[in-house]
């Protein structure tokens, strides 16, 4: 049995230094929400500034490449659902089981480390629009994020009388985290004295399913459509002089919104160099 060599500084420095992980952010929450959906919140960077409903690129190091030895990031574009003066940053994700990146990001855990780059972009953002009565968040899926950013930021009360959400899933479960959010709101102590008390009496919460059994069936296209929507809100069909929207959803979701705003209810496609009528995240993707 040989004596065990000791460990000297110049021993240690010389030894393979484990890359830091760049932009790293330390995870300080997981919730898994079904077995397809879950939210984090993590460390926020101290020079961060965003606007309530931008986006920022999340993401972990990839394989190694067995040819150079090498790692390189994989990040994606995801929604703050955190708003802007919040001490954490907090993001809601679908689970890929073959994705590159969520089928690892699934499984962080609190002490975790995320690659966070300090980027704010985004076209979901009150900047982007004029001013109106009533702003409408239509959101499919996971889309729901940069509205839990804006559901909870006082320039969205401040700017309009009227806040609709509406939340469209395959499946019940799948609405549980925007629901729990609203509901939140209402004993959230902080918010009601910034923004004044019953704030969250101008929200109007329209969650419907497509596939699993629900109080309300359907896209919210064909309810919009068929007048229903309006009907059980109790809120006129979008008109350009009074109704602002923002859209986040998958593709083909936002192209029939965006169709429907344009020729059926009149409404122009604004941007942040061009404020209008209703804005889409067009780097959401479900």
């Amino acid at each position: 049995m040989t004596e065990m060599t000791p460990v000297t500084d110049a021993a240690a420095a010389k030894a393979p230094k484990v890359p830091a992980l760049p932009d790293a952010q330390t995870v300080t929450e997981v919730k898994h929400w079904t077995d397809r959906l879950f939210s984090f919140r993590c460390t926020r960077p101290a020079s961060l500034r965003f606007r309530s409903g931008e986006f920022v690129m999340i993401g972990l190091m990839g394989d190694v490449n067995p040819k150079t030895g090498k790692q390189k990031p994989l990040l994606r574009a995801y929604s703050i659902a955190s708003p802007s003066w919040d001490e954490e940053m907090e993001f809601y994700s679908i689970k890929v089981q073959d994705g590159p990146l969520t089928s690892k990001l699934q499984h962080i855990k609190v002490g975790d480390e995320v690659i966070l780059r300090p980027k704010p972009v985004g076209t979901l953002v009150h900047d982007a629009l004029i001013p109106g009565k009533r702003i409408w968040f239509f959101a499919t899926g996971t889309g729901f994020a940069p509205f839990a950013s804006l559901l909870r930021e006082p320039e969205t009360y401040e700017k309009f009388d009227e806040v609709i959400i509406t939340h469209t899933c395959r499946e019940v479960g799948e609405l549980t985290y925007g629901r729990e959010l609203i509901e939140a709101l209402k004993d959230d102590e902080l918010l009601n004295e910034v923004i004044g008390e019953g704030f969250w009496k101008k929200i109007k919460y329209y969650p419907t399913t497509t596939r699993e059994e629900s109080p309300k069936m359907g896209r919210i296209t064909d309810l919009m459509r068929s007048g229903e929507a309006f009907e059980d809100l109790g809120v006129p069909p979008l008109n350009p002089d009074t109704d602002r929207a923002m859209i986040c959803g998958n593709l083909a979701f936002n192209l029939e919104l965006k169709d429907l705003f344009e020729n059926t209810y009149g409404l122009e496609e604004g941007a942040n160099s061009k404020p209008a009528h209703f804005v889409v995240e067009k780097a959401f993707l479900d």
